[in-house]
């Protein structure tokens, strides 16, 4: 059960779903139509040394109807993982390009991009983590470089995040990009609403944040809510997502919160997303899709008209 002060690793709680995500990532990899690559997901994985997670990755991607776990890592909520992933991976590129070197990871568990993706010269990366999920990584990746300046920033974000980020150097006047993946559903309300005024606080004219949220279980039938605690348990893996996340009731809407700030926000459709990638989801997919949420909001500069 979840606690305002709770804390954990990478094996526990909100962390052992990094693991899941990083798995997913391991077997996208290893499909020959991959959407992405991430040669780092495996070794993420298999440094947990756990039979089940290890199961997961044995297993060889097959059809989309017929994978291992079809449930959890390669199905219902695969696909949107996959399309969240390639979105994400694309905002960056996106932000890059438009010249912003500043880049903050909130809760950055098992994100291996600092390390998979190409970044200009100079870019500075902050993952901002819990301090043992942050120690598990640089262990598990001890012997590769990251492609950037990239820099540990060990702080739960219900504390005060943002001076343990500004004691890493981050600098308030340049333009930065922030990700929140997988991040805000475990988050109360009232700390989403912290959270996203400290990050309007630190960000400079042109700066932009992507995120993604559940909005909730209604749109996902019973039956595919069976599926995917079956795929779990079948592997072995004991996660309760729903006993881990707290109430969508209990928030605001994050595209509406930007926008009220003067921010520019621009939705994203998972499934559109994979379509442009050619990648087609499976019709008993589509309801869970449905339940989630992709933005990109942008702080325009002096120049910008919304």
């Amino acid at each position: 059960m979840r606690t305002d002060d709770d804390s954990w690793d990478i094996t526990e709680s909100v962390g052992a779903t990094a693991i899941g995500v990083a798995a997913m990532r391991a077997h996208e990899t290893r499909r020959d139509d991959a959407v992405f690559r991430d040669p780092y997901a495996e070794k993420l994985v298999a440094a947990v040394g756990s039979e089940s997670w290890g199961r997961m990755l044995a297993a060889k991607p097959r059809s989309d109807r017929e994978r291992l776990g079809s449930a959890y890592v390669n199905g219902v909520m695969g696909h949107f993982l996959v399309a969240r992933t390639v979105y994400f991976d694309e905002y960056f590129a996106d932000a890059v390009a438009d010249g912003i070197r500043q880049i903050v990871i909130l809760a950055s568990g098992l994100d291996a991009r600092a390390y998979r993706m190409r970044w200009p010269s100079g870019t500075v990366i902050f993952e901002l983590d819990q301090p043992k999920v942050l120690e598990f990584k640089a262990t598990a990746l001890a012997d590769s470089a990251p492609a950037a300046d990239r820099r540990e920033v060990p702080i739960d974000l219900r504390q005060d995040w943002p001076k343990a980020l500004l004691d890493k150097g981050f600098d308030p006047s340049r333009p930065t990009a922030w990700l929140a993946e997988g991040l805000l559903r475990y988050l109360p309300g009232a700390a989403q609403d912290q959270l996203l005024a400290n990050l309007v606080e630190l960000s400079a004219p042109g700066s932009r944040m992507a995120l993604n949220i559940g909005t909730g279980e209604r749109a996902l039938s019973p039956e595919l809510r069976e599926r995917r605690a079956k795929a779990l348990a079948e592997a072995g893996i004991r996660i309760d997502l729903e006993q881990l996340w707290y109430p969508w009731e209990d928030r605001r809407d994050p595209r509406e919160w930007f926008a009220e700030q003067g921010w520019r926000v621009s939705p994203g459709d998972p499934e559109i997303v994979l379509a442009t990638h050619g990648r087609t989801v499976p019709e008993e997919a589509r309801p869970d899709m449905g339940t989630h949420i992709l933005m990109t909001a942008i702080r325009p500069r002096g120049d910008d008209t919304l």
